[in-house]
This record gives structure tokens, sequence and C-alpha cells, in this order.
């Protein structure tokens, strides 16, 4: 049933144990969030164990609060030989009857392992739509740049 599953929705509350001392969600709550919610998404599709390489990114546009209904949306936008990109949305609202608000935005990135720990064929992935042919490039985009940051902060390692 592997490659059929291109997306993937959770829901829950937010929780008083996932603030801050500002009294809203930690950023290292909501990350943590994206990758359960990437891994879910990238082994529904590969149907194989998965691990997370990289995040691209990321924007915390806008506050979560305590109680808030937060919805994160991971949406398969490109595949590798053995990767596979999620674009992820985190979204929140008063669950009783608030404005859902974009709060946070990045693209993950899961390699498919296998028993050893070696990165193994995934099921491949072809836009369909001029839409999803632009989150592919996108996802594209995002992991180029982010390769850019990593050269950057190496050279300056080294220096």
């Amino acid at each position: 049933m592997s490659g059929t599953r291109r997306e993937l929705v959770m829901r829950f509350l937010a929780q008083p144990t996932d603030v801050n001392y500002g009294g809203k969600v930690h950023g290292g709550v909501v990350m943590k969030w994206i990758d359960q919610s990437g891994y879910a998404a990238a082994v529904g599709w590969s149907g194989m164990y998965s691990v997370t390489v990289a995040v691209g990114g990321i924007r915390f546009v806008a506050p979560i609060k305590t109680s808030d209904l937060v919805t994160i949306t991971a949406k398969l936008i490109y595949t590798g030989s053995t990767s596979m990109h999620f674009a992820i949305d985190v979204m929140a609202a008063d669950p009783m009857g608030g404005e859902e608000r974009l709060c946070t935005h990045c693209v993950i990135v899961f390699v498919s392992v296998d028993a050893e720990g070696k990165p193994t064929p995934t099921p491949q992935w072809q836009p369909q739509t001029e839409e999803d042919r632009q989150l592919s490039e996108y996802a594209l985009k995002v992991m180029e740049l982010s390769k850019g940051i990593e050269q950057t902060v190496e050279r300056y390692r080294n220096a």
C-alpha cells in the first residue's frame, strides 16, 4: 500500500506543558510535532522505516496558545531515489470558533532506510498538476538554500 498516501493531517490541542514562560508553545515543541507528522507521512508513503535528514525554510509566523486546536498537514512534494520531501503547514485556531491561522511552515526531508540503516529506494511521485510542479520546484529551492547555509557555516567553523 506504499506510494498511495501523499498527504497526512494530524490534529490535537496544545497543552499547558507545551508552553514557554511567555505562555506560547515552545518552538522546539512545534519542531517535534513537525518531525512526528513528517515521520508518519514518510512511513505512510514509503511503507518503510524512515529518518529525518533535513528541515529547510522553517518559519514561525504566528504563536500557538494553550488550548489552540493545532492542525499539522504534511504533503509530499518531491521524491528523490531514497528521499521524500514534505511541505509542512502548522495551523492553529481557538476550538470555540476562532479563525484558523498559519503558525509555522517548512520543508522536511526523510530517507527510507533498510534494517541496517542504509538508504533504500522509495516509491516515486510525479507532479500531476501545475501546483504540484511548483511545489516540487519549491522543495528543491528550499533544499538548495539550506545546503548553501550549511556550506557557509562550515566555512566559518573551519576558519
